[in-house]
């Protein structure tokens, strides 16, 4: 400890300007109800590293935080299945937020965070989701679709490199917070989550991308915060060498 005479003044920083703590708090829209149920679909086991950085992940202050382990389901099937159980809910029906992680993502420990406060900033944006990039060292965004092309399309964009949001036709799912009530209010068609295999002669498709292009021509759209850093693990080396976070 340095040596040093103090006189009693102990207001705080964060009082020493209130309007702009106000204006901070107010943007981040935490003294606003912020429950979130998180949705995981995954096998029997989840790599350690990736379930490391979903320990240190923080949430918004004093608010319900649920966490639903959906297993033994096709990926598309986990997620429809689980959010129908949550609108089932007496009292998570009435949350505001998803979250979806899947198990070979990892995010940054303020990403919860980053997404509710973008999320109370664009009510326009049903889901805003972290940006990661497919396994590989040929990996592109997951930011699917030119949304300055009238034609709807799924063309992997470039991320914003100064780390605002890009608007898109459709997300991955890895690490995405959307709001309930894009499920509560029963407009999107069943199954929501649907992966195609093209033999039923419904197409191909993952249940990421079939999804929003049943949602988006409903007036639900979506964006990736390209300020929301999260790595995506190869533990087996499918894509480059074992044990790699693209």
């Amino acid at each position: 400890m340095k040596p040093e005479l103090v006189i009693a003044d102990f207001g705080g920083l964060h009082n020493k300007d209130v309007k702009d703590s106000n204006a901070r708090l107010l943007k981040g829209g935490s003294w606003k109800k912020q429950r979130i149920c998180v949705v995981i679909p995954a096998a029997d086991t989840i790599p350690s590293r990736v379930v490391l950085s979903w320990m240190n992940l923080a949430f918004p202050p004093n608010n319900g935080v649920v966490r639903i382990l959906a297993q033994g389901m096709e990926v598309g099937e986990a997620y429809s299945v689980a959010i129908e159980n949550l609108l089932a809910h007496p009292e998570f029906s009435k949350w505001e937020y998803v979250l979806t992680i899947e198990h070979d993502n990892a995010p940054a420990p303020n990403g919860v965070l980053k997404l509710v406060e973008q999320m109370e900033n664009h009510p326009e944006f049903a889901c805003i989701g972290g940006l990661y990039y497919t396994k590989g060292p040929e990996g592109v965004a997951q930011i699917w679709g030119d949304i300055k092309d009238p034609l709807p399309n799924y063309r992997p964009q470039p991320p914003d490199p100064a780390g605002g949001l890009v608007e898109c036709y459709g997300t991955g799912m890895g690490f995405n917070l959307w709001r309930m009530k894009m499920f509560r209010d029963g407009k999107i068609p069943k199954p929501w989550f649907e992966t195609k295999s093209g033999i039923d002669g419904k197409g191909q498709g993952t249940q990421d991308l079939s999804f929003w292009a049943k949602a988006r021509p409903l007036g639900y759209r979506c964006a990736i915060d390209c300020s929301v850093k999260v790595g995506h693990w190869d533990q087996e080396g499918r894509f480059g060498p074992a044990q790699t976070m693209w």
